[in-house]
């Protein structure tokens, strides 16, 4: 029991805490239920169960036994096994013919897809269109005269911090589990990929939510649930549904291609801001233009800092990217630049990044310009370097690596990317690729590797 004493202090204390802070009856009576919305929006989310066939981890410990020995590897060791694997992940119905949008790793290397909807039926599906780089996935059902319910798709510019949202999927297959949160951020970048741009969101989001929607209080999707931080509470993230939007057309082509402008570019500091006679330290400045670019063709030039973007406002070099790459190729866009402290308007018709990229892919590496520190300890000022050496490449079984320098490609010189991007297009439908390399490993010893498919 409270003495009576003690009692009328702790109801008096109650009573301030409960009216500083704003809180009365009327306050709690106005509070409203999600129940409704909930009820409206559960039916256009779906639970995706793939199989995959994942490699044995005995793959990369048997690599360089592979390359030493060959063709008689096979003859030597028995073949690694391989596993199958089940996994959970979420999305959402976009259109009555049975379209469904998801993260592309939530199926990506699945050979079975099954998507089950809210009232339990069970439809195979098939991969439509994806685009790893934004990390989107397109899936489609034939609903066989199933009356599919369909997602409204909303507009993520419009959300701002502090808005409530409403994640909805399957986490650790628990179906249509519901949380609510509200936007912690917006324009996270996470290290995901190349177009980070990513809504952060306290609304539970947990393995399994991958692929599933994020809904605003009007009911519309404004982003696709697709990250966690490993170990974090209250922090998820979410694709913007207008990047998705954006795509969506070409998805349905069953490819995606990003656009490309051809400009190197770096953010800009106060000190550079202040010396290329701008207010502010915003936009992206370019660094360099690559040769027959687009770019190049409509006539930007170095020390160029680009503030607009098709209307858009270019706030670093970052939002450049993604705006660069969201937009189609062949479109002609309008780039406001700030040149000699002057205001210009050029107009560009951007070109495919994938075209440029391709010859690049099927052998199985990555380029860039050498860096100035790179330069110096490998002793030239030509070449490319080695960036990125995917697995099981012709790259990688010929023994290439990051932070090696291409000078040569078929005996034709190197110097910068322009040759490269020449040269590999010259030489794109040849069986075999013979390259001059600095080998980094070796203290940049030049030798001849070649590169087999």
């Amino acid at each position: 029991m409270i003495p009576k004493f003690k009692k009328t202090v702790f109801c008096i204390f109650l009573a301030v805490f409960w009216t500083s802070f704003g809180f009365s009856q009327k306050t709690i009576a106005v509070l409203p239920s999600l129940a409704d919305l909930v009820d409206q929006l559960k039916p256009v989310v779906v639970n995706i169960s793939t199989t995959k066939v994942v490699r044995s981890p005995l793959e990369d410990f048997f690599k360089d036994f592979r390359r030493f020995f060959g063709d008689e590897f096979e003859r030597f060791f028995p073949p690694t096994p391989q596993f199958r694997t089940r996994s959970l992940g979420s999305g959402f119905i976009v259109d009555k013919e049975g379209y469904i949008l998801t993260n592309n790793h939530v199926i990506e290397g699945a050979e079975d897809i099954k998507i089950k909807l809210y009232n339990g039926r069970t439809f195979d599906a098939k991969v439509v269109g994806r685009d790893p780089k934004s990390d989107i996935a397109l899936l489609k059902i034939n609903p066989r005269g199933e009356s599919l319910p369909v997602a409204k798709l909303g507009d993520s510019d419009r959300l701002r911090v502090g808005d409530w949202v409403i994640a909805i999927g399957n986490p650790f297959g628990l179906e249509h589990t519901v949380t609510a949160g509200i936007v912690s951020a917006k324009g996270r970048v996470i290290g995901m990929g190349p177009y980070d741009d990513f809504i952060q969101t306290d609304a539970s989001i947990n393995p399994g939510n991958s692929g599933g929607p994020l809904f605003n209080l009007q009911g519309e999707v404004v982003g696709i649930n697709t990250a966690i931080v490993a170990g974090g509470q209250g922090i998820g993230f979410a694709i913007p549904i207008n990047m998705a939007k954006n795509l969506l057309p070409q998805l349905k082509k069953g490819k995606v291609t990003h656009g490309f402008l051809g400009v190197y570019i770096q953010d800009l500091t106060p000190e550079l801001a202040k010396r290329f006679g701008l207010k502010e330290p915003k936009g992206a400045l370019v660094s360099d233009i690559m040769p027959n670019s687009p770019a190049a063709k409509a006539g930007l030039k170095k020390g160029d800092v680009i503030i607009r973007f098709n209307d858009k406002e270019v706030s670093d070099s970052l939002t450049l990217r993604r705006l660069v790459a969201s937009t189609p190729p062949k479109q002609r866009v309008k780039i406001e630049i700030i040149r000699g402290g002057k205001n210009y308007i050029i107009w560009v018709t951007l070109e495919e990044y994938e075209k440029r990229a391709m010859s690049i892919e099927q052998w199985g590496f990555t380029v860039q310009k050498v860096p100035p520190d790179v330069s110096k300890a490998a002793g030239t000022n030509e070449g490319v370097m080695i960036t990125e050496v995917i697995i099981n490449s012709p790259a990688d079984r010929a023994g290439l690596n990051a932070g090696d320098i291409i000078v040569e490609i078929e005996h034709e010189e190197v110097n910068d990317i322009n040759d490269f991007e020449q040269l590999m297009e010259k030489y794109t439908n040849n069986p075999t690729l013979l390259l001059g390399v600095k080998i980094q490993r070796e203290g940049y010893r030049t030798a001849y590797v070649l590169l087999e498919r």
